[in-house]
């Protein structure tokens, strides 16, 4: 990996015999989101997410974004960033289009703030420190699900996601929706035992040739098929178990987690030269 240097922060390492420049990036200076890069995700499929919020993440003027959990009005919450939106999530029009009662089932779209198709996608982060909430840090398509050809309709890329202290699970690319069409690829390998006391990188390379998984400067998995071929957004994001459960209620391990942080010392793109 290559060095690349961004002054007043920690380097990035970006894979060897390319050249690089940084084109998009939050390093959570000062103590205010900047809401121009982010916004927050508070619905799924057009429905609020009760436990969605936008107290769940903070800077703490060390440059460093602070994602907790904590309770609200009786639920236990998080926070989930993003740069950009998936249709899907639109809050639903109750207005009749037509005259016949057809109603259209996206409400009003928004626009992006940031989507990039190709590039080097990098976060450092510390992992949470008790069970009961899981982080992740993954690229999402606007229009997934809409079609059949995900390189139209785009992908879902995990590129980290940690559901237990200290372990994370292998990337997954998502594609065709997540309904009966669903399809799913991992690579790379589960890692257990990541040191809670420190920070790790977790990128991914994507070009036309496929995807290019990295964990700590190391590669850690490819996968050369289907590739999307539109611009995607970032996605980092928190969520409490339990309320995808039938009960739809916080785990124990939920309400014991309150309190307990992840933190995210940059996220940067990167675009190849060429």
């Amino acid at each position: 990996m290559q060095e690349y240097k961004v002054d007043g922060h920690v380097s990035s390492y970006l894979p060897e015999g390319k050249k690089w420049t940084l084109v998009w990036s939050d390093e959570f200076d000062g103590n205010t989101l900047d809401e121009s890069k982010w916004d927050y995700r508070l619905y799924m499929m057009g429905k609020r997410h009760r436990t969605w919020q936008r107290e769940g993440v903070l800077l703490d003027g060390k440059s460093n974004a602070v994602f907790t959990v904590f309770e609200k009005d009786g639920e236990i919450c998080s926070a989930q960033l993003q740069t950009g939106y998936n249709y899907m999530d639109a809050p639903k029009s109750s207005d009749p289009t037509f005259d016949e009662g057809l109603v259209w089932p996206i409400g009003k779209l928004n626009e992006h703030k940031f989507v990039k198709r190709f590039g080097y996608f990098e976060c450092r982060c510390k992992l949470q420190r008790k069970p009961g909430w899981w982080s992740a840090f993954w690229l999402q398509s606007p229009v997934i699900g809409s079609s059949l050809d995900p390189e139209f309709s785009g992908i879902e890329n995990d590129i980290m996601e940690s559901f237990a202290p200290g372990k994370t699970i292998q990337h997954m690319n998502h594609y065709n929706g997540y309904g009966p069409d669903h399809k799913c690829i991992a690579s790379g390998t589960e890692k257990d035992g990541l040191d809670l006391n420190e920070y790790h990188t977790f990128a991914l390379e994507w070009n036309e040739s496929g995807y290019t998984f990295y964990v700590d400067g190391k590669e850690d998995g490819h996968t050369d098929s289907p590739v999307s071929k539109i611009p995607q957004f970032i996605m980092l994001t928190t969520e409490v178990q339990g309320y995808r459960h039938a009960q739809h209620a916080p785990t124990a391990d939920a309400r014991a987690a309150v309190g307990d942080k992840f933190i995210v010392d940059y996220v940067r793109v990167f675009d190849e030269i060429k």
